[in-house]
């Protein structure tokens, strides 16, 4: 019975402290991060003022725990596809590239936190690794669906060429986020797998991804 509640205390918790996160990030949202103040935090989530600080340092730890949090569900939201994803590595990388280029990942929301978070990564070291640590781990990602195909290249080449689609993927994340009505359906993506293909001397077929 001690470890049911210990148990049940712990989600409990961690139930709690995914509600302050997201009210901050639905805050920024809305209003940029000033508009997400410790009593604006508190009222969104239900909770008291003083209970944030049970969960969260500061207003700044909260801040970089949110910042974390939208960079590891876009993250997750890419790397879904690939539990689906036909087993060769074309199709698999082709899947991957199409679903970064896709609602949910592309997304007018996520784009605005994301940039309303731009500035504090620029400014303050913690920010800076937060924003490395979830760059290099989607990165480290395409690289190993890169190791996969039958591609004549070096580790060192490997590298540079996963940079380089990388840099494609987020130029076209941006554009589709801040202008999907410029986009024709499925425009997107097809440029992003062209683009990524000719980086990699490979055709990329198009994927049916769900659109769910």
């Amino acid at each position: 019975m001690t470890g049911d509640r210990r148990k049940f205390r712990r989600e409990g918790e961690e139930r709690r402290r995914e509600a302050l996160i997201t009210a901050a990030l639905e805050l920024i949202a809305e209003g940029g991060p000033a508009a997400a103040t410790v009593r604006a935090i508190a009222e969104r989530a239900g909770v008291t003022p003083g209970l944030i600080r049970h969960y969260f340092q500061s207003k700044d730890d909260l801040t970089r725990a949110a910042y974390r949090a939208l960079m590891q569900r876009m993250n997750t939201d890419n790397a879904a596809v690939l539990e689906s994803a036909p087993p060769d590595p074309v199709s698999r990388l082709a899947a991957f590239v199409a679903a970064a280029l896709r609602p949910p990942v592309v997304d007018p929301g996520r784009m605005g936190l994301w940039a309303g978070f731009m500035h504090q990564v620029r400014k303050t070291p913690e920010m800076a690794a937060i924003h490395a640590e979830t760059y290099l781990g989607y990165r480290d990602l395409l690289e190993g669906l890169i190791a996969a195909l039958p591609l004549p290249i070096d580790a060192a080449e490997r590298r540079r060429r996963a940079i380089a689609c990388n840099g494609v993927i987020d130029g076209l994340w941006l554009e589709g986020s801040a202008l999907p009505a410029a986009f024709a359906p499925g425009e997107l993506e097809r440029i992003g797998l062209d683009a990524v293909g000719a980086i990699l001397g490979l055709r990329l077929p198009s994927p049916q991804l769900s659109e769910t």
